[in-house]
């Protein structure tokens, strides 16, 4: 499915949840006029991308239980909608973990960040311990590999990110804010601890463009050429990317505050010699630095 053909279909789901939650009947021989689209594919939507709701059937149309009108915000069925429409996101998603979603506990468990997906097959009865885990505020244990070697973590989660396709564990150990890459995770074991939130480490996850997570950022301010500067504004490149001003000659000073500064340092890479760092100081320096140290090791392999 290309972004676009996912981006239409979220939207024809998130327009008949609308309907759904305000009361309103699904007839889908007019849903399939007014989508432009034929009749088995609003079938579709229904029986399968919606059938979790149980929707009931009248004459033909189709509408919520009762018991649930009303009941979902704009970002509930935005959400919903996302989900329904790739399914294959979430390992071994299935009709009641689709349903769960409408439970504001389980919603705070999990954070979508981006549609693409990795396979995580025999994964699902950890990934599910963990999201209860989250839930009940409950510590986790586990294997993890540092350095060559599997070190054991007692961590307290916080989320469950998808970021760009991958699934990651947000926790905090030791102190300090933490990401591990799920699908790395062995021995998990539910602890018998629990621990209270930090309200504003959950407020910071859920506003983090990436997963470079730190509860101490550091803002990074880059000059971005003409040339290239509409690619900046057009969207987000950077994470917590900030257009700050747009310059006489077309150029643009943008900002970022994040956790690592490789959550910048790649797109600097990608966009030379169409880009430079301000500040911190000395950071562009070190990044030349770099680029040099690569240079001359190229060069030699070449002789």
């Amino acid at each position: 499915m290309t972004a676009a053909s996912h981006d239409t279909l979220v939207r024809r789901l998130a327009l008949m949840l609308v309907k759904l939650n305000q009361g309103e009947k699904l007839d889908p021989r007019q849903l399939a006029i007014d989508f432009n689209v034929n009749l088995r594919t609003i079938q579709r939507d229904i029986h399968e991308r919606l059938s979790c709701l149980s929707l009931e059937k009248t004459r033909g149309q189709y509408h919520l239980d009762p018991a649930l009108l009303g009941k979902l915000t704009l970002k509930d069925i935005d959400r919903f909608a996302s989900l329904a429409g790739v399914k294959g996101l979430f390992p071994g998603l299935s009709q009641d973990v689709l349903r769960a979603l409408f439970d504001s506990r389980v919603q705070s468990a999990l954070l979508v960040k981006g549609h693409h997906y990795e396979d995580l097959r025999g994964k699902e009865q950890a990934f599910k311990q963990l999201e209860q885990a989250i839930i009940g505020r409950q510590n986790v244990g586990f294997c993890y590999p540092s350095e060559g070697r599997f070190k054991s973590y007692e961590v307290e989660p916080y989320k469950l990110i998808n970021n760009k396709g991958v699934w990651y564990l947000a926790a905090r150990h030791n102190g300090k804010l933490k990401t591990f890459s799920f699908s790395k995770i062995e021995r998990l074991a539910l602890g018998e601890v629990t621990f209270t939130p930090d309200q504003a480490l959950d407020s910071s996850l859920a506003s983090e463009d990436g997963i470079w997570l730190s509860e101490q950022s550091i803002e990074i301010v880059l000059r971005v050429d003409k040339g290239v500067a509409a690619y900046f504004k057009r969207r987000k490149l950077i994470a917590n990317q900030v257009i700050e001003k747009e310059l006489a000659d077309g150029s643009l000073i943008v900002s970022a505050k994040v956790g690592h500064q490789n959550q910048v340092l790649p797109i600097v890479r990608y966009w030379i010699p169409n880009i430079r760092i301000i500040s911190p100081v000395g950071l562009q320096d070190e990044f030349e630095a770099t680029l040099r140290d690569y240079l001359c090791k190229h060069d030699t392999q070449k002789d």
